[in-house]
């Protein structure tokens, strides 16, 4: 979620806060280059990693807030001097919050939104509610596309909300590189609107919700139509095959991580939200 909120109350409110950002991440680190937090006299949120890291950073925070200081700059190698074995090198900048610096935040979220990679879901019922919901915390644009203008407008806050007649028309805009997960209220539906999705070579998943009898069903109307091959392109179920669980949010959990990985995975600029992407030991919870 974005830490914005903490940073507009804050200066709203008129206390004092220190914004602490990841300015250079070498090696094996918790966090990325553009993580950050906002720390305040009694109160942290967000994070630059966590552990002894971000003790750091939050001593030295307070101690600016304490000396009526405005910037601080914190270069910590990961090592034994913290106590911690990831082995990198991270540099942090530590600024005063003022309304210059919010408004800077503000626009750079606006721009890396821009650049999120986008997640059609097709039906918002209560499997594409409970998606919808397990996708908005995630560095994706989700947008719901449903012929039925009651459960669009029960979906939780955050997805874009499309009713079409015709949901398989919003295919062919969508952008390069966008994940397609089908879960409408007719199979004939969730069948023509995979065969649209498949068609997109440039597609970074094609998700079906249904049985291995309905997967057979649909690869034999492709097979039928002359697109038979595309079939082998389809993820279906969706979440995966080894937890056999129907609750929608299970189903919603499972799939989530599996759209993510599968889209940041061809994203051209694939961001790595643990450690940095470039080192073997991305994710690893030992740092």
């Amino acid at each position: 979620m974005s830490a914005l909120p903490a940073l507009r109350a804050a200066l709203a409110e008129g206390r004092p806060a220190i914004f602490v950002r990841v300015d250079t991440a070498r090696g094996s680190t918790p966090r990325e280059v553009g993580a950050f937090m906002l720390v305040t006299v009694d109160d942290a949120s967000g994070t630059v990693g966590g552990g002894a890291l971000e003790m750091e950073a939050i001593v030295e925070a307070r101690r600016l807030l304490a000396a009526g200081e405005a910037r601080s700059d914190l270069a910590i190698p990961l090592g034994p001097a913290i106590g911690q074995c990831c082995g990198g090198h991270v540099g942090l900048g530590l600024r005063r919050l003022d309304a210059a610096l919010l408004a800077e935040m503000e626009a750079l979220e606006a721009r890396e939104r821009d650049a999120w990679p986008s997640v059609f879901l097709f039906g918002a019922g209560h499997t594409g509610q409970a998606l919808a919901q397990a996708l908005a915390p995630l560095p994706l644009r989700t947008i719901v596309v449903d012929t039925r203008a009651d459960r669009l407008a029960a979906l939780p806050a955050g997805p874009e909300r499309r009713l079409r007649a015709l949901p398989e028309a919003e295919i062919a805009g969508a952008p390069k590189g966008s994940a397609f997960v089908v879960m409408t209220h007719d199979h004939a539906l969730d069948f023509l609107i995979a065969a649209e999705a498949l068609r997109r070579a440039d597609a970074a998943y094609v998700g079906m919700i249904g049985s291995a009898t309905k997967r057979e069903t649909f690869r034999r109307r492709l097979t039928e139509a002359g697109g038979g091959a595309l079939a082998a392109r389809l993820t279906l179920p969706i979440g995966g095959a080894r937890v056999r669980d129907k609750r929608p949010a299970v189903i919603a959990a499972l799939a989530a991580a599996e759209i993510l990985t599968a889209i940041l995975s061809t994203a051209e600029e694939n961001r790595c939200s643990g450690f940095a992407l470039v080192q073997n030991e991305c994710n690893n919870p030992d740092g």
